[in-house]
Order: C-alpha cells, then sequence, then structure tokens
C-alpha cells in the first residue's frame, strides 16, 4: 500500500490532556478524513464511552500522571487499534508496550497518517503493531 491511498475513515477517540494538543490532534484527524467522537482528558472519562462509538484510538502515555496502560490493555483485548503519544518517545514506555505504535511529540500530520496506517495494519494482520 503506498503512502498515497487513503485510510478508510475512522471514528477516533482522543484521550489527552493537553487541551492545545487536543484540538491540534482533532485538525489534523479531520484533515485526513477521520471524525472526532470524543475528546478526552482522564482513563476513567474514556472507559465510560461505549466501544462500539469509535473504531480508533488516541493515547496520551501519561494523563497528569496517570499512565493509560489500562485503557490500553482494554483496547488491546477488545481489538481496537490505537496509538500511544508521548513526549518521552518509546524509552517513555513501559516494556511491555514498547513494540507498539507511538508517536513522539510533537508530530506532524503525515507521521500521524503513517502511524494510523500501522496501527491497523499490525491490528488486523493479528500482531502488534511495530513502534514508530
Amino acid at each position: 500500500m503506498s503512502d498515497e491511498e487513503a485510510i478508510a475513515p475512522r471514528r477516533v477517540l482522543v484521550v489527552e490532556d493537553e487541551g492545545a494538543l487536543a484540538f491540534l490532534l482533532e485538525d489534523m484527524l479531520l484533515e485526513l478524513g477521520h471524525s472526532v467522537i470524543a475528546i478526552v482528558a482522564k482513563v476513567e472519562d474514556a472507559l465510560a464511552i461505549r466501544k462500539d462509538e469509535y473504531d480508533f484510538a488516541l493515547l496520551d502515555v501519561n494523563l497528569n500522571g496517570q499512565h493509560s496502560y489500562g485503557l490500553a490493555e482494554k483496547l488491546r483485548a477488545a481489538s481496537v487499534p490505537f496509538i500511544f503519544t508521548t513526549g518521552y518517545g518509546i524509552a517513555g514506555l513501559a516494556e511491555e508496550w514498547r513494540n507498539w505504535t507511538v508517536l513522539s511529540k510533537p508530530f506532524m500530520s503525515h507521521e500521524l497518517k503513517a502511524a494510523i496506517r500501522a496501527a491497523i495494519a499490525g491490528q488486523t494482520a493479528g500482531h502488534p503493531p511495530i513502534a514508530s
């Protein structure tokens, strides 16, 4: 699949505690043809959203001191593709998640597009996406 091929539109849950970054992510996702069903800043708020309302998620690793790994585990168990976002890079992830797709902040729209493609491809192939 070439980088120019479109990704099927996804309904995206954004889990991000930095307001300005959350809105930037929303703009990037809309430009890529996706819809943002919710932006939440806490794991418990994300868990309150039914999994059938979205089919992809962006998870900030550190949400005001709380890690999103519990949410990631639930998404992985439900086969919902997701990407970690973090300012700490792969080294900032718990060992268990270091093979998962991660975007290091700040990132550009084309990097987000490539990460979404990798996460979806990895999830549908039945193995974890490769970290970017």
